[in-house]
């Protein structure tokens, strides 16, 4: 079993930038595919961003495309999202979520919430206009 956690949330202006941090933990020896998902209120969790174990293969939202970018570094059990050019409809708590993945399956990502096992508690964004 592996625990994220999340940081790097908080208040910007539109326009601005942030980037959030997912730290891994426990069982960090198995291969993970990794996502970010978001919740504003009133609304259903939703989809941003999904990378393979590899790296090497990555997902966005729409939404998203062009302005956010997923990566990770295995090394240091973390994943990242560096957000730019954020709008006020961007604002939500931000999750990040782990999949166990075979061999057979490093190059793939998920993009589904029903794909993930694992969830961390958010990281709160907001976007002020």
């Amino acid at each position: 079993q592996v625990q994220v956690v999340e940081s790097g949330g908080g208040l910007v202006q539109a326009g601005g930038s942030l980037r959030l941090s997912c730290a891994a933990s426990g069982r960090t020896n198995s291969n993970y595919a990794m996502g970010w998902f978001r919740q504003a209120p009133g609304k259903e969790r939703e989809f941003v961003a999904s990378i393979s174990w590899n790296g090497g293969r990555t997902d966005y939202a729409d939404s998203v495309k062009g302005r956010f970018t997923i990566s990770r570094e295995n090394a240091k059990n973390t994943l990242y999202l560096q957000m730019n050019f954020l709008k006020p409809e961007d604002t939500a708590v931000y999750y990040c979520a782990a999949k166990p993945v075979g061999l057979l399956n490093m190059i793939n990502y998920y993009s589904r919430i029903a794909d993930y096992d694992y969830w961390g508690q958010g990281t709160q964004v907001t976007v002020s206009s």
